[in-house]
């Protein structure tokens, strides 16, 4: 399914460049960037360890509701390419990873994200739960299950182990995203793109 890969990464570069997101950007806020520089450590870890079974965070659901699915598209380029350098992988599996812990899992938080919005009501808690728990949850979920069913597992091991491992990741995935959006969002609301009190505080 190289060729499916190749397709979605096209498409959705795409699309971000067209656009131009950075004409928005004066600075990125200073978490972003380390979660970003994190990445390439997270995408990697079953590489680095020579643990096939062990399942890599995504962490790419974060990224975007700090920075928007534009920007955060054209920036997991470089979290692939440092990939495919540090842990010695194949051009194949770094776009792999790109497709699959990338850019699948922030589409998919967009669209379960636009959804919520347009049926629930706009409150903060929505946003907390609904964002940065469910949406992260079930999109990394849904990316681990398609990558399972559309391109396989690595060889010696078994599917429903590898869907059970890549679903309790996600888990692990949306715990960490929500808990850092509740804090942002009662903290620093400016360090989330998809964020703003206008649309998600209660009117008095």
């Amino acid at each position: 399914m190289q060729w499916l890969n190749l397709l979605l990464a096209g498409v959705a570069v795409a699309v971000a460049a067209w656009l131009q997101p950075w004409r928005a950007v004066r600075s990125l806020p200073w978490p972003a960037l380390a979660w970003w520089a994190a990445l390439p450590l997270l995408w990697s870890v079953d590489l680095l360890s020579g643990q096939p079974v062990l399942q890599p965070l995504a962490g790419s659901c974060l990224l975007m509701l700090m920075l928007g699915w534009p920007l955060a598209v054209l920036m997991l380029l470089p979290v692939a390419a440092l990939v495919l350098l540090m842990a010695d992988a194949s051009l194949a599996d770094a776009l792999h990873r790109l497709v699959w812990l990338g850019l699948v899992p922030i589409s998919l938080a967009l669209g379960l994200g636009a959804g919520l919005r347009r049926w629930l009501p706009n409150h903060l808690f929505v946003y907390i739960l609904g964002r940065g728990f469910f949406a992260t949850g079930v999109a990394v979920s849904l990316a681990g299950a398609l990558s399972v069913l559309l391109n396989g597992v690595p060889h010696g091991l078994a599917p429903e182990d590898v869907l059970l491992a890549r679903v309790l990741a996600a888990s692990g995935d949306a715990f960490i995203t929500g808990m850092l959006v509740a804090i942002f969002v009662a903290y620093r609301p400016a360090w989330l793109a998809t964020y703003a009190d206008r649309i998600y505080l209660p009117k008095a």
